[in-house]
């Protein structure tokens, strides 16, 4: 877990719980098919599982 995360928003939040919604937008994610980079640590790792439905990961 020493890399970097490429987080990729594939669906939108359109409908999604409000939890989810805040996850993504905490995640830097605001329009679908945008992507962000990211530490690979635990916080986001949670925050990435907690939305798996929504986002595309790789690692990089």
């Amino acid at each position: 877990m020493a890399g970097k995360l490429k987080i990729t928003l594939v669906k939108s939040t359109i409908g999604s719980i409000p939890k989810h919604k805040l996850t993504v937008a905490a995640l830097g994610l605001k329009k679908p098919n945008k992507t962000v980079e990211l530490p690979d640590n635990a916080a986001i790792r949670g925050m990435v599982n907690q939305v798996r439905h929504l986002v595309k990961v790789e690692e990089i």
